[in-house]
């Protein structure tokens, strides 16, 4: 490196700071006690439902009182009883039983039972396969 003058660094000071104290920090016990020794002003807030997993806006009396307006039965449809003797009247002159009917429209015994006792939801798509399968007309009018 000859030709070239004095080699000289150019170093700044670095200066390293603590951060400022954090909202945590400030909340500290020692913190506010060393406020009130010194005089500072300190500033107190009462918090509603602070610490609890409820949204400040939620009430349930607005949650309570829509619900004991709402008279609306909810439940689902059940398979009407004209329906349900007419599948169990086609299958006793097949002289079927419910599991033999069960594997003939490929379902499971229960739906059948619970057809036949009225608690299933009808579906139109295995009233249609008890239809093709009894040979008999369970939909609409006879």
């Amino acid at each position: 490196m000859s030709g070239v003058g004095p080699l000289s660094q150019d170093w700044e000071p670095v200066v390293l700071r603590k951060k400022a104290p954090t909202a945590a920090a400030k909340k500290d016990e020692k913190a506010v006690n060393a406020a009130r020794r010194s005089g500072a002003e300190i500033e107190t807030l009462k918090k509603y439902n602070a610490g609890t997993n409820k949204a400040a806006s939620s009430s349930t009396s607005l949650n309570t009182k829509r619900l004991d307006d709402d008279t609306e039965s909810l439940s689902h449809e059940k398979v009407p009883t004209e329906l349900k003797k007419a599948i169990m009247q086609a299958r006793m002159d097949k002289k079927l039983t419910q599991a033999q009917l069960a594997q003939l429209i490929n379902e499971k015994p229960q739906v059948i039972q619970e057809y036949e006792s009225g608690k299933a939801i009808p579906n139109q798509q295995i009233i249609g396969k008890l239809e093709r399968a009894l040979g008999a007309k369970l939909r609409g009018k006879k």
